[in-house]
């Protein structure tokens, strides 16, 4: 769960019915964090973000996320525009259970929104009407709520980080430019989730392929990045206890699966294969060296993707193992069958996502 000191404007124990004004703008990247528990006696309760609380004529509802429990368990989401509601979305995997507590991760994207509950993705919500219109938020039935928080972004959210150095190479890059960009980015003082302004300098490349090499305090802007895939990047420090990357990207629509590997330069044996499979919902991890592969390991409490979703990947090395967490929530250890870990030096990237962003400390 996220940490309340991370939240903002935090709201404790409010009655409800309860309709307050949201006080920043929800820039793509923020949230809505709302913790609660559901009585024995629940039979619906609602989430409105909303524009403004006028009753009549009713303000729209820009997203009206709806759990409910008579008959047949589901979550009902919709749009109010101009009194009139339209066509309902259901999802009848239900995350909700009476007498549970639970946790709402409402995450705001350009076109989208995006639901987690209890760390677990559950839908989302493409806009009806622009986001821009929420100023006000609304919950409605039988609930109890513990907490409500924000955090408030104009970049797609980012865990802290204190350096990233990652040199990118790629064919589309040097095919059309024979200079290599060093950018360095500068962090803002104006606190964790604020933009930061890039500095850049060119210099001259050595060979024939053009290095990029990224210098970060914080995060690559997504428009820094290569549109296509497959994606090739050297770290400019190998991997060791301690290292960290950090990949976000958006799954397509029609996903089948795509792949993160891990690789020793030197000996070309990939030391973590990471091979989500989002056709069997199968979480595939394996290691390739000295040219064949290894048994595949599988099990997972939950498969973390699914299409059109915004996703943070954290892949975290220690002494023994590496460690993946995915929109936050821990998915799986993988014991290191390469023992050379200093020798990791290289990320590959390919498959069905856009990617928006790697980081790496």
């Amino acid at each position: 769960m996220l940490s309340l000191s991370n939240l903002q404007n935090v709201i404790s124990n409010p009655k409800i019915p309860y309709v307050g004004t949201i006080p920043e703008q929800l820039e793509p990247g923020s949230l809505i964090v709302i913790r609660g528990h559901v009585p024995c006696d629940s039979d619906r309760f609602q989430v409105d973000l909303q524009a403004g609380s006028s009753l009549k004529p009713r303000a729209d509802v820009i997203f009206h996320f709806n759990p409910r429990f008579k008959r047949t368990n589901c979550i009902v989401c919709n749009t109010l525009k101009n009194e009139k509601w339209g066509k309902e979305e259901i999802i009848y995997d239900m995350p909700f259970k009476r007498e549970k507590s639970f946790e709402i991760v409402i995450m705001v994207l350009k076109d989208k929104l995006q639901v987690a509950v209890n760390g677990k993705h559950t839908l989302i919500y493409a806009h009806r009407i622009s986001p821009d219109k929420i100023d006000t938020l609304g919950i409605y039935g039988k609930v109890n709520i513990h907490s409500v928080g924000f955090t408030f972004s104009s970049d797609v959210r980012s865990s802290q980080a204190t350096a990233t150095e990652l040199t990118e190479i790629t064919r589309d890059y040097a095919q059309k430019s024979d200079l290599s960009k060093t950018v360095s980015l500068q962090p803002s003082n104006r606190g964790d989730y604020s933009k930061i302004e890039p500095r850049t300098v060119y210099t001259k490349s050595k060979g024939s392929t053009a290095n990029h090499t990224l210098t970060c305090a914080k995060m690559l802007p997504t428009n820094s990045l290569p549109k296509s895939l497959p994606f090739s990047a050297r770290l400019n420090t190998s991997m060791g206890p301690g290292r960290t990357v950090v990949i976000k990207g958006e799954v397509t629509q029609n996903a089948k699966g795509f792949n993160v590997d891990l690789i020793s330069g030197k000996s070309k044996d990939i030391a973590l294969h990471l091979n989500p499979r989002l056709n069997s919902k199968a979480f595939v991890r394996n290691s390739f060296l000295q040219q064949s592969w290894g048994e595949e390991e599988r099990n997972i409490t939950c498969f973390p993707f699914s299409p059109g979703m915004y996703f943070e990947m954290i892949i975290y090395c220690d002494a023994r193992e590496f460690k993946v967490a995915v929109n936050g929530v821990h998915s799986l250890e993988y014991k290191h069958r390469f023992k050379d870990l200093s020798s990791i030096d290289t990320m590959e990237i390919d498959g069905d996502i856009h990617l928006l962003e790697v980081r790496s400390w």
